[in-house]
């Protein structure tokens, strides 16, 4: 993959390049190694991670600039399962996070999947959303919805750490 050169993308050093010539002389390979590790480990931690864990929150590595900061807000990823429509606990110091980036999830009857809406306190009808509480995650389920065998809900948030 060669680095994109578009004025108009916003991460166009997101990328190794795929060749690179190695000096012979030990001393400029030292350096030429150097420079090899600093560029990989860069664009390693500038990825974002797919990890989607359970049992602690994940950093994504994505990097939010608003409100015309240069200072970096990351955001952090919680996955929670669930096996019915009774609320979860979050365990999120709603106090201490600016916004929630994404949420979203998916359910099963047991046979046909569903997409969860992450949506408001009025239930819609055959539909099963859900919106946070300062300690919960809550279902809201529409008449005639499918019942829930087990699903998922993924949280993101933005995060100092």
């Amino acid at each position: 993959m060669t680095t994109p050169t578009s004025g108009s993308i916003a991460n166009p050093g997101n990328f190794l390049r795929t060749s690179r010539n190695f000096p012979l002389d030990p001393q400029a390979l030292s350096v030429e190694l150097s420079r090899t590790y600093v560029d990989i480990a860069n664009e390693v931690n500038n990825r974002i991670s797919g990890i989607f864990g359970q049992s602690s929150k994940t950093i994504t590595g994505e990097s939010w600039f608003l409100g015309g900061s240069a200072s970096r807000q990351q955001t952090l990823r919680q996955v929670y399962t669930f096996t019915s429509t009774a609320s979860i606990p979050h365990g999120i110091d709603t106090t201490q996070i600016s916004n929630f980036t994404r949420l979203f999830g998916t359910y099963t009857d047991g046979t046909n999947t569903y997409g969860l809406l992450a949506g408001s306190t009025t239930a819609i009808a055959g539909q099963i959303s859900f919106y946070i509480s300062p300690t919960s995650i809550v279902f809201v389920v529409g008449a005639g919805a499918p019942s829930v065998t087990s699903g998922i809900v993924v949280l993101e948030w933005l995060s100092n750490v």
